[in-house]
């Protein structure tokens, strides 16, 4: 075989792994000139190059009419034997030896023509040995030159010397076209490129060994230029690379093979940098990190790359969420034993504030309307806090609430039909007064009291819990709507809520004088959290059952408010800003855009609290 040996590494066995960007790395500008300048990417073995082969003269032969006979004999066996050219005893310098002698002669004709006829024999034998063995073309230009010297003009020798001449032009292509190769002029439109010259030693040869070999190696040599573009990366330089290789030798499957090796290493980075984003955004302050393998990954994926799509979302979700989701439910272990109350995530976005100047009902405490932007979602207790969950801080912590320190609160008195002061009424107290269920949203609590529980919370599960800001609440009360009230304009659907309407009844037959018409929840006073349906975020009673406290002190309107939607907090503000409809509230108190202030230590049976936690 023509030995061609390919020296870059992956030149005939390609392969991706262990492959480092300061090795071939260089990407070259044409596709003239791949790889590392300096490193041939073929050598010419011993044999390729055929040194001159010089001019044969046949050996002097003594001949006279003694000998004549016995040289025909000679000539003969030398013939039989195979012993063509080498000496002077061999056939051919006996045969011209006798034509010389006696012109005439039938016989030395006759054995000439024999012999001729073998030397080129062996010459083609020759010509075709040569994809085994470099050395053979010598040979064949040595059999050349006997036959020039014993018979230039005859039709065999003319047609060998034929055979021979694209011989030589083939292993000149072959030569140039190694050449080329190892110059990195692999493709090109001049002609001289490597691929040409194979090209033309094949034409010139069909089935030319070495220019197949060469083709092979330039084959690689491209192929391996798309697998270090892939190696940093550049998938497009690859599948340049890889289109260009594919011209080479199109009936082969190694360029297929060679995509699909890069395809899966496309993929596998594509995945890897998908799990390091992922990975980060589990990090604090890992947004930033993960942002940056997603730009590596848009960069290399193809479009519309699920990987890509995963990590763009993950990431926009943690930016705004951080490990939760929006709509997700959790509870959380307390240090003590026991859970937290069942947290909402609720999304982020924007929402129009306050009522607008035509709003009915509203007054300019509830303006100027503004908007208002949450760049981070919050988890939201599902329900008002419960008795229940009152009782086991005040258990807990031994803390004594405003009502009990005082030793009095509001409660409604069926009687009168009003709201009175009574002695003995703390949180544990309905709002009539009478002991309540856990189940309850808790009343008879100050904003001091909601405070205090969510601090304890937060000291509980290690997060921050606290009670919302007043624009957390209408947010998560609208919960997208923008309306008059959350569920649109006039009576609330059936279920919506625990509010005034028209056919409640208390429990001594009385009936509220302003009330939505037509509509009853079978309920007065707080019923048990839950009861009714859930808001578009999945919290429930933020419109009625009891009003809340939220964490903004109060101010008589909306100007100078904080634009990002934090508490307004002033230190030492002795009034403290409810929100959302009671049990107890007319149609107008129930409107998304009501507001009200009250003294931080009022305690009564129409006002409770919920918490947020920060996430």
């Amino acid at each position: 075989m023509w030995v061609v040996g390919v020296l870059v590494a992956a030149a005939l066995a390609t392969t991706l792994a262990g492959c480092s960007g300061d090795d071939d790395s260089t990407s070259p500008a044409t596709p003239e000139a791949p790889g590392r300048p300096g490193s041939p990417i073929v050598t010419i073995g011993a044999g390729q190059e055929v040194s001159p082969v010089p001019p044969w003269s046949a050996p002097e032969v003594e001949i006279d009419a003694d000998n004549v006979a016995q040289l025909k004999v000679d000539a003969s066996a030398a013939l039989e034997a195979g012993e063509l050219f080498g000496e002077d005893d061999d056939a051919i310098p006996l045969y011209l030896a006798l034509r010389e002698h006696a012109p005439g002669d039938a016989d030395v004709a006759a054995g000439f023509q024999q012999a001729l006829g073998a030397v080129i024999e062996r010459g083609d034998d020759a010509l075709a040995a040569i994809d085994d063995d470099p050395a053979a073309l010598r040979r064949a230009h040595q059999v050349a030159a006997v036959a020039r010297e014993a018979a230039p003009d005859a039709d065999p020798v003319v047609e060998y010397l034929g055979r021979l001449d694209r011989a030589d032009q083939a292993a000149q292509a072959n030569r140039r076209g190694e050449q080329a190769l190892n110059a990195r002029r692999i493709i090109g439109d001049d002609g001289n490129a490597a691929i040409d010259r194979f090209r033309e030693a094949l034409q010139l040869r069909p089935g030319d060994a070495r220019a197949l070999q060469g083709l092979a190696a330039a084959e690689s040599a491209l192929i391996r230029q798309a697998e270090l573009a892939a190696n940093q990366d550049d998938y497009a330089a690859a599948a340049q690379w890889l289109d260009k290789a594919a011209t080479v030798r199109p009936e082969m499957q190694t360029v297929p093979e060679a995509r699909q090796r890069i395809a899966r290493h496309r993929a596998s980075r594509v995945g890897n940098l998908r799990d390091l984003g992922l990975a980060a955004l589990t990090r604090e302050g890992g947004i930033d990190e993960a942002r940056r393998h997603l730009a590596d990954l848009l960069r290399i994926a193809p479009e519309g790359d699920p990987a890509a799509v995963e990590l763009r979302e993950q990431i926009e979700l943690t930016s705004h969420y951080g490990l939760f989701r929006p709509g997700q439910a959790f509870t959380e272990a307390l240090e003590r034993g026991g859970r937290g109350p069942e947290m909402v995530v609720v999304p982020h976005g924007a929402f129009r504030m306050g009522a607008g100047p035509d709003e009915e009902g509203a007054s300019d405490v509830e303006r100027p309307a503004r908007n208002v932007r949450f760049d981070r979602g919050l988890a939201v207790s599902r329900n008002e806090i419960t008795v229940g969950e009152f009782r086991r801080f005040v258990t807990a912590t031994g803390y004594e609430a405003r009502a009990t320190r005082r030793g009095y609160s509001t409660v409604y008195d069926e009687r009168s039909g009003n709201l009175v002061r009574r002695s003995g009424i703390d949180w544990r107290s309905d709002y009539a007064g009478n002991p309540a269920g856990d189940s309850l949203p808790v009343v008879h609590v100050s904003a001091q009291d909601a405070k205090a529980f969510a601090e304890w919370l937060s000291a509980q599960t290690g997060h921050a819990y606290r009670l919302p800001s007043e624009a957390e609440f209408e947010h998560m009360l609208r919960a997208g709507s923008d309306s008059r009230f959350p569920w649109g304009q006039g009576t609330p659907p059936a279920g919506a809520g625990n509010f005034t309407g028209s056919k409640d009844e208390s429990p001594g037959g009385r009936h509220w004088r302003n009330a939505f018409e037509g509509y009853g929840d079978d309920a007065w006073g707080p019923a048990r959290v839950g009861s009714y349906a859930a808001n578009a975020f999945g919290l429930h009673d933020l419109a009625g059952n009891v009003s809340e406290w939220v964490a903004d002190c109060w101010h008589d309107g909306y100007r100078r408010a904080p634009p990002d939607g934090q508490a307004w907090i002033n230190p030492g503000c002795r009034e403290q800003v409810v929100r959302g409809g009671s049990w107890a509230s007319s149609p107008t108190q129930t409107r998304s855009a009501w507001r009200l202030g009250s003294e931080i230590g009022t305690t009564n049976a129409r006002v409770g609290f919920r918490v947020v936690r920060e996430i």
